[in-house]
């Protein structure tokens, strides 16, 4: 009746107060009635107040920005390559240690989680990151891609 938004919140607010307040009703049906209303009018009525005292204010979602250009076929094709060939180097370490590499370094992780997915200590999933790429490092398709990017 006074075009509220949520119709079935103060239906119900009216039913909790009614059987709240039920065992203090005296009358017949007609006062009953009355009352029920009365009851339902005042729900409205704070639901209105509630309602004009925290206004919601509609926010539109923000438009995303996308000023990234789309990678030219060049630039995917040296990414792909790029990864193909570390992916390749990784498959050369001891499973344990690829396995560790790839959840640290690829996957992001943090190297509790890591020790915990491959039910190693910190410490342990530290060292043997550190000690397979080192060994990475040393390979020479490595040393020598290092180099030529660094022209």
């Amino acid at each position: 009746m006074r075009g509220n938004e949520a119709p079935e919140d103060i239906a119900a607010e009216t039913w909790l107060q009614v059987v709240r307040d039920l065992g203090g009703f005296r009358g017949g049906v007609a006062e009953f009635r009355a009352w029920l209303f009365t009851v339902a009018r005042h729900r409205a009525i704070d639901h209105g107040r509630a309602r004009a005292a925290r206004p919601a204010v509609p926010v539109a979602e923000p438009a995303e920005a996308d000023d990234r250009r789309a990678p030219s076929a060049e630039e995917a094709a040296v990414d792909a390559e790029a990864t193909a060939t570390a992916l390749r180097l990784v498959a050369t370490l001891p499973p344990d240690q690829a396995e560790m590499v790839m959840l640290r370094v690829v996957a992001g992780l943090d190297v509790a989680a890591v020790a915990t997915l491959v039910g190693r200590s910190p410490g342990a999933v530290r060292v043997a990151v550190h000690r397979a790429l080192k060994s990475l490092s040393q390979d020479p398709q490595v040393r020598a891609s290092t180099r030529g990017g660094a022209r």
